[in-house]
């Protein structure tokens, strides 16, 4: 939560310093590129791979192996994305004019400068990933958690402060300081985990023997995560291209509605997926196929009612959500209602997101990382074929992007719950679409709040002043959250139950 909200505030001092246009979409766009590395190798599948490896050596060989094994896969992990850093400074220019056609030479210009600066984010984040790895292993989550926080938090003060000594103004020189500041974010995010890995017991020794049973099963599992992850950049690039065909804007506001999309999935779904996996994985390696079995459909379970309430929620109150967050500084009113109606499509996607960062990780856990790959090939063509209907044959233009990226995530989710329950046979589905139901009914009630509050106390609220705008949101928002509450209970949601009783008992222990 701490890292999401954080992470939101990042996005609004941007967004008000440098307004929703052409200086966003370069910021956004240059930073994409590192993110995308960031994505395809260190927090997707390179960390999967190694807590995976790393938990079967602890628990078969002990902490040493574990530790020796952690200092092999660092030292390969540093020299091979050092390497692909050093290539992307190089072929900037032409991956920026892949990516961005739509931009004008200026500004193609400011973006290969921008994603020049932001390359080496790649091998800072590339270890934290690893220090992070290592320490969900061994079930240390809190710290791991709140890195991220201090990549935003420096990003934040050293990115804002760069980019007033380069343009007291912020125009498009203070960009290259919110770069530089972005790299320090990243070097924060990896040197606040190291105390608590050193309190593990291990410390860092360069080894390059990397002919070890462990490296080699890290690397044999990470290449169909990699393919997988790949299909899915392969899809945020080719939005990217048609979003900056669009005009100024649209690829900011799409990151900006994305990004709220993601506070949400970030709570609860990256949550979910960050506890379950040491968990899975144990269950697997112990070969309780009946525990595995429970635990995951608990998880899809809990994914599901955190987010059919948040999915109503963005889609109802989208627009004075992004008025209140976002209407600022240079963001305009007229950018904050098209940041709103992509956040509406976005948050079409939300439950198929949460629930795929707990199902995917459960095919890694049982050894059938090819599953997700072969799926993802799928959803290539599938992105396109979308884009093309909703972008331009039905002409929804950005919004379009927006739905064809919640349509994808649904339908990746289904079909592989669908292979998942072929693989384990019996998966409680009834239990999941009676929870679906209930859910469903408490979510519509509290819809019918929010749709009251928009007509009733929110008409016209743009002329109030800041914080009776807040107001009024977060009451709406409170009273909402309330009414779900007390509905799930009346329709006895037991998932609901179990989550108050275990926020109770860390209360008492606290």
């Amino acid at each position: 939560m701490c890292s999401r909200l954080l992470g939101l505030v990042r996005e609004q001092v941007v967004a008000a310093l440098f307004g929703g246009a052409a200086l966003l979409d370069a910021f956004v766009i240059a930073f994409r590129i590192p993110n995308l590395l960031r994505d395809l190798f260190a927090e997707g599948a390179l960390s999967t791979a190694f807590i995976t490896v790393f938990s079967r050596t602890t628990s078969r060989e002990g902490d040493a192996a574990a530790f020796r094994l952690a200092n092999k896969v660092a030292t390969l992990a540093v020299l091979t994305v050092s390497s692909l850093t050093v290539l992307g400074i190089i072929f900037a220019p032409w991956v920026i004019s892949e990516l961005a056609p739509g931009f004008d030479p200026a500004k193609q210009a400011l973006t290969v400068t921008l994603a020049r600066i932001m390359y080496p984010f790649i091998v800072l984040v590339s270890l934290a990933a690893l220090v992070m790895g290592m320490l969900n292993a061994r079930n240390v989550f809190g710290i791991p958690a709140m890195a991220s926080s201090f990549f935003n938090l420096g990003s934040i003060v050293a990115g804002v402060g760069l980019g007033w000594l380069f343009d007291p103004h912020f125009g498009a020189r203070a960009l290259l300081g919110l770069s530089l500041g972005t790299l320090i974010g990243g070097l924060l995010q990896l040197l606040v985990q190291l105390p608590a890995l050193r309190r593990e017991g291990y410390v860092y020794r360069p080894d390059f023997s990397w002919r070890h049973s462990g490296v080699s099963e890290v690397l044999r599992l990470m290449v169909p995560s990699v393919i997988a992850a790949s299909s899915t950049q392969i899809n945020v690039t080719v939005n990217s291209m048609f979003s900056t065909q669009l005009g100024d804007g649209p690829t900011a506001w799409l990151s900006i509605a994305f990004r709220l999309m993601q506070l949400p999935l970030g709570i609860f779904g990256v949550a979910l997926g960050t506890v379950s996996l040491p968990l899975l994985a144990r269950l697997a390696a112990a070969g309780k196929r009946d525990g595995f079995r429970d635990e995951l459909a608990r998880g899809i379970r809990l994914a599901f009612l955190m987010t059919i309430p948040a999915t109503v929620g963005l889609i109802v109150l989208a627009d004075p959500i992004v008025w209140v967050l976002y209407r600022h500084g240079r963001f305009t009113a007229y950018q904050a209602h098209e940041a709103a109606g992509a956040l509406q499509y976005y948050a079409l996607g939300l439950v198929g997101y949460a629930s795929l960062k707990v199902l995917v990780n459960a095919f890694y856990a049982i050894d059938r990382r090819k599953t997700p790959m072969f799926v993802s090939f799928g959803a290539v063509g599938l992105n396109l074929l979308f884009n093309w209907l909703f972008t331009w044959h039905l002409h929804w233009g950005f919004r379009g992007l927006a739905f064809s990226t919640a349509c994808l995530a649904t339908t990746n989710f289904v079909v592989l719950f669908l292979l998942m329950r072929k693989e384990l046979g019996r998966f409680h589905s009834f239990a999941l679409g009676w929870l679906t139901l209930r859910v469903g009914a408490a979510a519509g009630i509290m819809a019918a709040v929010c749709v009251a509050s928009t007509r009733w106390l929110l008409p016209g609220w743009e002329g109030s002043g800041f914080w009776l705008r807040l107001a009024w949101l977060m009451g709406t928002i409170v009273v909402a959250a309330a009414v779900f509450a007390l509905c799930s209970t009346a329709l006895k949601v037991s998932e609901l139950t179990t989550i108050t009783a275990a926020f109770r008992r860390r209360l008492a222990r606290r």
